[in-house]
């Protein structure tokens, strides 16, 4: 990957809006996770703006204050674009009671991964070999305590993962595919 000034510039937003963030699992910063998720990307493809956009991926569902508008002016539509299909519909910056359920937010996800760019899907490959990585490092730590910082139990978390899995399986031609798939074998034999 070359650092381009375009990707410098997502690295430092990313920076920026994640600041106060810690991730779920182990309450390391946040900005290891779409960092990560960059430089797994970077590992099967080149392309600046699908780079970016991993960089970005959670931005628009998690960070309060900053929305597709100020996403559009700072990183142009095609980035945006990418960033939106690997986004749950939820707006931080709107306070409502009427939530998805956990649930309904995944299954939402799935439906849209269906119908998403081959750069999305690998956002989506790269964001589901971080957390799953995480997620066995974690448990390796915290044993069962884990689920309790979740929002769902654990089979339903591998439902998930197996039908992102499924997805990308018939609609992303990259071989980051097969390292989720040990991942998900991983840690379905740790967890048990």
């Amino acid at each position: 990957m070359l650092l381009t000034p375009k990707i410098q510039l997502a690295i430092n937003k990313a920076a920026e809006l994640h600041l106060s963030m810690v991730r779920k699992g182990d309450d390391a910063p946040y900005i290891i996770h779409p960092f990560t998720v960059a430089f797994i990307l970077s590992h099967y493809t080149s392309d600046e703006n699908t780079i970016c956009a991993g960089l970005l991926h959670d931005v628009l569902e998690d960070v309060k204050g900053y929305g597709e508008a100020k996403m559009l002016k700072d990183f142009g539509q095609e980035i945006t674009d990418i960033v939106k299909e690997v986004s749950e519909d939820k707006d931080p910056n709107v306070v409502t009671d009427e939530k998805a359920t956990w649930q309904e937010r995944k299954e939402e996800y799935l439906a849209n991964m269906r119908n998403d760019s081959q750069e999305a899907l690998m956002i989506s490959c790269a964001d589901k070999i971080h957390n799953l990585s995480c997620m066995i490092a974690a448990y390796k730590e915290q044993g069962e305590k884990l689920w309790d910082r979740f929002n769902s139990p654990k089979d339903k978390k591998f439902w998930f993962y197996e039908e992102v899995y499924k997805i990308l399986e018939q609609r992303l031609d990259s071989e980051m595919v097969k390292e989720l798939r040990l991942l998900i074998d991983q840690a379905r034999e740790l967890f048990k």
